[in-house]
């Protein structure tokens, strides 16, 4: 979905992230020659519209730039004299259009460094998750983090935040709270807290780095068989060392299959996407990506996979980017069956640079495809088992997630009766694909 330049060494981290629905690549090749001309850059907004005028003739995936005359749209930016960053900004932007790629994008300061924080995995402050709860309308803690100051602190599920540094929190959005929250590591927050039965009362706590969770699994005794239940929510930095403390804690336990759930995962690095991927499976393609040049660069298995057990992985339409490489490497490999509905359908990858101002642009670079050679762009991926939830499911496990990898939840339940089932064939054999035609339908 999205990457940063960051050209410090040869090796750039692909990105697939939701923010951008695409794969990306945090590219820092151009970070020498930002930083030798950081002065000249605060004074010249010309020359960033020129150094990403110049990242993307360099890298777009498509060498003739959507019909566009590059260099003439060069001439054209470096006629003008701005007056702004801001100015600069908006011409950046109007250039990129020409390529009619929504993937290939502009980000300005603050834009950069939410993705950046994003794919890192990590956060400065005090490690709660919150919304704004439906039926009162007040700004609601949803869980505190592990080994968080929040959690270290005694703050709930549940706890309403009622002010931030004395700040009311009635009218404010999550973005402004969340913006209150985060700071400096080592200083200081106090939130104002309600709690039913409680009242209210102060909290201060020093804000800490803290590693955000992506991987969420449990194990469930669903009859007579053992299924760890595993729940990726993005691929970020920590992602995988996560996914590997999971299955091998599940293997501990005497996991006998294994549900993984990729619903609403919009992406994230695609490192992250790789090595998962080789979690699961000892041998065979992963993921198959193409240059303007016609390159082919294709990454593999490489026998290190933690399991080996019946694998079932839930996806919908919300499942993007990196979580449609690690789900096409598995159903291509016929390592897992997947359950659920049509994933997104995007298969581009990009490379993100960072400016020397602090901004930053992603540029569309290759097109990746599964390793049965299939083109998911636009298309997605077609589950084995197709199963439409209703618009009740859907809004029932909308309001309620806690119900997501449980009986009452309609994928999860579909997945359980195949992994429970005493005639599944096993993963990679001749039967394996062929078991499933007859359970592609909607009855439970």
């Amino acid at each position: 979905m999205n990457q940063s330049a960051n050209r410090h060494s040869p090796l750039q981290l692909a990105l697939i992230s939701g923010l951008i629905s695409s794969t990306a690549i945090f590219s820092f090749l151009g970070l020498a020659w930002c930083r030798s001309a950081k002065a000249t850059l605060q004074d010249s907004p010309k020359a960033i519209v020129d150094q990403v005028w110049q990242l993307v003739n360099r890298e777009y995936v498509d060498g003739k730039f959507n019909q566009n005359d590059w260099l003439a749209v060069r001439r054209e930016l470096l006629s003008k004299d701005y007056s702004s960053k801001e100015e600069a900004y908006n011409a950046i932007r109007n250039a990129l259009k020409l390529l009619n790629d929504p993937y290939s994008r502009f980000l300005d300061p603050k834009q950069y460094q939410a993705l950046t924080s994003q794919t890192a995995g990590e956060v400065s402050g005090i490690g709660i998750r919150m919304e704004i709860n439906e039926r009162t309308k007040r700004l609601t803690v949803v869980e505190a983090i592990e080994n968080s100051p929040a959690l270290k602190a005694g703050i709930q599920s549940g706890d309403e935040i009622l002010a931030i540094d004395g700040k009311p929190t009635a009218t404010m959005k999550i973005d402004d709270a969340s913006g209150l929250i985060r700071g400096r590591v080592g200083s200081a927050v106090v939130l104002r807290i309600g709690r039913q039965g409680q009242g209210e009362f102060d909290v201060k706590l020093t804000r800490a780095t803290i590693e955000v969770p992506a991987v969420k699994y449990t194990m469930r005794q669903e009859g007579t068989r053992k299924i760890g239940y595993i729940r990726l929510r993005e691929f970020s930095a920590h992602a995988s060392e996560q996914m590997r403390r999971a299955i091998r804690d599940l293997n501990s336990k005497g996991a006998q299959g294994y549900v993984l759930d990729l619903r609403g995962n919009p992406g994230g690095l695609l490192q992250a996407s790789i090595e998962i991927a080789r979690m699961w499976l000892d041998d065979g393609s992963i993921v198959r990506t193409v240059d303007r040049k016609g390159g082919n660069d294709i990454t593999k298995a490489n026998r290190t996979a933690l399991a080996k057990q019946p694998l079932a992985v839930l996806v919908d339409s919300n499942s993007a980017s990196a979580s449609e490489i690690l789900t096409g490497a598995l159903q291509d490999n016929q390592r897992a069956v997947v359950i659920g509905t049509t994933t997104f359908g995007k298969a581009l990858v990009q490379s993100v640079h960072e400016l020397a101002d602090g901004s930053g642009v992603a540029i569309t670079i290759a097109h990746y495809y599964t390793p049965k050679g299939t083109d998911i762009n636009q298309k997605g991926i077609t589950p084995d088992i197709k199963l439409d939830l209703s618009e009740s499911q859907q809004k029932q496990l909308a309001s309620n997630p806690d119900l997501l990898g449980t009986l009452n939840d309609p994928h999860y339940a579909r997945a359980l009766s195949i992994l429970s089932s005493n005639h599944l064939a096993k993963p990679g054999s001749p039967q394996w694909r062929s078991q499933f035609r007859s359970l592609n339908t909607n009855n439970l």
